[in-house]
């Protein structure tokens, strides 16, 4: 099936339509609360969660029995959350880092996890469980109910970034200030942290245990290149991850044997890669545009500066020289007169060169930047 295809059955398809949306709500709500991990500089916070919820899920499913995915995510968001308070808890207690914190728990709690999928698997009706979908993800088993699940989890995520906005943005640039403006820094902390395990928890059906870190912070990574204020970011990380979530479910629907799952984590990861090299303010493609051209006006300035020590010399700054008495210096090119030439700092008459009055003005304020750098 070609992307027309399958871009023309969404609206008529049932199952096509629910993974779309499902993927979409997903990848949006993902990209909200993921900007505010990495902007924590918790980028492991992810990771570390979607482990803790996997003896989460599998303590759910030995306690009821039941395989429906509300009870085994029920599960899995209070090991995610155990998992979070955790951490919060070894980084205030102790002398350990977060980082160091983030991985302990991460290891911790995957394996016991993985221990309690070994007994499961044991068990007579382990087959039914399902529960190995939690670990890869598996997209086709997203049903109506599981999308209204994710839009309730966006609806509540962006009512509370919208009432406590100015204060997370205060928290995440100076949480210091925060609290000597009188806020509970704790609660706030509590409240966002809360709000991605909740967002993790609802992917892990989707993208799994293994990739679900990548889908929260690969759309704020990318948006992070493209700007410096927080608003445009998180919107443009929830535009990344919703059409992360779309193309990955349309690329994987169109061709045979591909899982939804990592598919959507490559199309992310390849936003990152665009934004990496093409973003105007820290893209490597523009970075070495910038690189090019400051080298190229400093070789232009020094061959101006020693043009100056020259022309200083004489009344007229307009006095012709010769060319050649460039020669032994290691600015000059033929290719720096012309430009020099072409904004009109020098004009070239033959073998002979020529300061202009705006080369001269040019050249004392370069000397005088020089004069206040050593100042």
């Amino acid at each position: 099936m070609s992307l027309q295809e399958y871009f023309s059955l969404v609206v008529s398809d049932y199952t096509l339509r629910t993974i779309t949306l499902g993927t979409a709500v997903l990848g949006l709500v993902c990209g909200l609360l993921g900007s505010f991990a990495v902007l924590r500089k918790q980028s492991l916070l992810g990771d570390a969660i979607s482990h803790a919820a996997l003896p989460g899920i599998v303590i759910a499913f030995l306690i009821t029995g039941a395989k429906t995915s509300n009870t085994l995510l029920i599960g899995a968001l209070i090991s995610g959350l155990i998992g979070t308070f955790w951490i919060r808890g070894i980084v205030k207690k102790t002398h350990l880092k977060s980082d160091t914190a983030l991985g302990l728990i991460l290891s911790l709690f995957f394996g016991f996890g993985m221990l309690l999928l070994t007994f499961v698997q044991k068990m007579p009706n382990a087959q039914q469980a399902g529960l190995d979908k939690y670990l890869f993800g598996q997209a086709a088993t997203l049903v109506e109910s599981d999308v209204w699940l994710m839009t309730i989890v966006m609806i509540i995520s962006l009512l509370v970034l919208a009432v406590f906005w100015k204060e997370f943005k205060v928290l995440h640039f100076d949480a210091d200030y925060t609290k000597s403006l009188g806020f509970n820094t704790q609660i706030l902390d509590m409240l966002i942290t809360s709000l991605i395990v909740l967002a993790i928890v609802i992917g892990l059906q989707t993208v799994g245990v293994v990739l679900m870190s990548a889908m929260l912070l690969a759309p704020a990574a990318a948006a992070r290149q493209w700007t410096n204020k927080l608003g445009v970011m998180v919107f443009l990380a929830a535009m990344f991850g919703a059409f992360s979530g779309i193309l990955g479910t349309a690329v994987s629907a169109s061709s045979n044997n591909l899982s939804t799952g990592p598919v959507i984590v490559l199309i992310a990861a390849g936003f990152v890669v665009v934004s990496f090299i093409f973003s105007p303010g820290r893209g490597l493609l523009f970075k070495e545009i910038r690189h090019w051209k400051n080298r190229n006006d400093l070789q232009l300035h020094k061959t101006l500066a020693f043009m100056y020590d020259i022309a200083k010399t004489h009344e007229n700054v307009s006095h012709p020289h010769e060319v050649r008495i460039l020669n032994n210096f290691q600015g000059y090119t033929k290719s720096s007169l012309k430009k020099l030439a072409d904004r009109e700092y020098i004009t070239i008459d033959g073998s002979t060169w020529s300061l202009t009055l705006k080369g001269f003005d040019k050249a004392i304020n370069l000397y005088n930047r020089q004069e206040n750098l050593y100042e």
